[in-house]
């Protein structure tokens, strides 16, 4: 009878235990992340330009030479996805600037209308609807009301902000005395501006702009540390897409090809008819490598000195739900693709994989090779038992 009631309630005790855990009851501080874009920044300019601070911070961290981003490879939509998890034609952010013929209402950058938002829920309503503050540094939509809705802190989009107010203003919120957020997002303009003005391949201007990026993100790195945020916080740099040289002499002409009259000229991108000089552009194929991006992380979430080819633009939402430990809205992308980023993951390399089913076939065949030896020495040992059993009977039956 006792021993039933303890039971029972040792059983009810774990109950409660779970159930405090899932309402944060004696639970462990929130995981932090930062989520910072740098827009444009081509995947190669890794390799290209040296950037020693940059280095420094996926040194300690992990590393994504290369992310393939959505189609169309514009600002908006990629940054969208990123915060979603979601394709352009599931979130609705399809491009720039935008036409709906049904409503006859057109979208730019500078809108705010949550209409054209309102398809999807980004991940800092979800950190704040489960019970956390969020905290967007000019991140695109963020200053929306989205589903009515917008993170607990938030800078409007000026150009005229520095990086470092925006750094400041993010530091500012992850020390509040009270109401300090746990997930924050950064957005700045470059290397995008100067990407389009001089052109990826000018390697004199934009190794220029790519100094300065470099000399940001080592003052991103030193204010984390000025206010013991370095060891907590995950931080995430990562951009929405490329950027490709252009050349006159791979202009379609398109009012050659059809009369004017037939369509409505909604954004003016590569899509469209360009007279490029030595500028560079972006919305191109997402498949094409001019038109990835990267993403470095570093933090207690993340491995120490992975470095890992490709991911999913897709797959940085579920990996962020996972370090913050949310529960995701359905998305387009997976956390298996992440899982050799993260610390808490079990991870198996492709060689390693290959090494493990190869030593198990090889610990297979040993004992398949012992178990036939085996069986060929039993009968043996049988025989000559038989024949000693049978000296053994000789002197009874006489």
């Amino acid at each position: 009878m006792y021993k039933t009631v303890f039971i029972l309630a040792a059983l009810g005790c774990l109950i409660m235990i779970c159930n405090g855990n899932k309402l944060g009851i004696n639970s462990s501080p929130p995981a932090k992340l930062i989520l910072v874009s740098f827009d444009g920044f081509r995947a190669d300019y890794l390799k290209r330009f040296s950037m020693p601070k940059l280095a420094e911070f996926f040194r300690d961290g992990v590393l994504v030479e290369e992310v393939k981003d959505i189609f169309i490879t514009k600002t908006f939509p990629n940054h969208y996805t990123l915060v979603t998890g979601l394709y352009a034609e599931s979130h609705g952010i399809v491009a720039n600037s935008m036409y709906d013929p049904n409503t006859k209402q057109k979208f730019n950058i500078s809108d705010s209308y949550s209409t054209w938002w309102n398809e999807a829920v980004p991940i800092w309503l979800t950190n704040e609807e489960q019970g956390h503050k969020s905290g967007c540094a000019m991140w695109p939509g963020s200053d929306v009301h989205i589903h009515n809705s917008t993170p607990s802190e938030y800078l409007r989009y000026n150009p005229k902000v520095t990086f470092a107010e925006r750094v400041n203003n993010i530091t500012t919120w992850f020390t509040k005395a009270n109401n300090t957020v746990n997930f924050a997002t950064l957005y700045w303009e470059e290397p995008d501006a100067s990407g389009h003005k001089f052109g990826p391949d000018d390697l004199k201007n934009m190794s220029i702009v790519l100094s300065e990026i470099d000399n940001n993100i080592g003052f991103l790195m030193s204010e984390l540390k000025r206010f013991n945020l370095w060891d907590t916080v995950n931080v995430i740099i990562t951009s929405d897409h490329g950027m490709a040289q252009c050349s006159p002499d791979r202009v379609i002409t398109l009012d050659n090809c059809i009369d004017p009259g037939n369509y409505t000229l909604v954004d003016v991108n590569p899509i469209a008819a360009l007279i490029p000089l030595t500028e560079g552009e972006h919305g191109y194929d997402n498949s094409l490598d001019s038109m990835h991006p990267f993403l470095a992380g570093h933090g207690p979430a993340f491995r120490k000195g992975f470095k890992t080819h490709t991911i999913n633009s897709v797959d940085v939402y579920p990996m962020m739900c996972h370090i913050l430990g949310l529960n995701g809205e359905p998305n387009n992308g997976t956390l298996f693709n992440t899982k050799c980023l993260l610390m808490d993951q079990w991870c198996i390399l492709v060689p390693e994989a290959i090494g493990i089913v190869i030593g198990v076939i090889m610990v297979l065949t040993t004992l398949t090779c012992i178990l036939i030896l085996l069986q060929k020495r039993i009968p043996l040992h049988r025989r000559f038992s038989r024949l000693q059993n049978q000296e053994d009977d000789d002197p009874l039956l006489e």
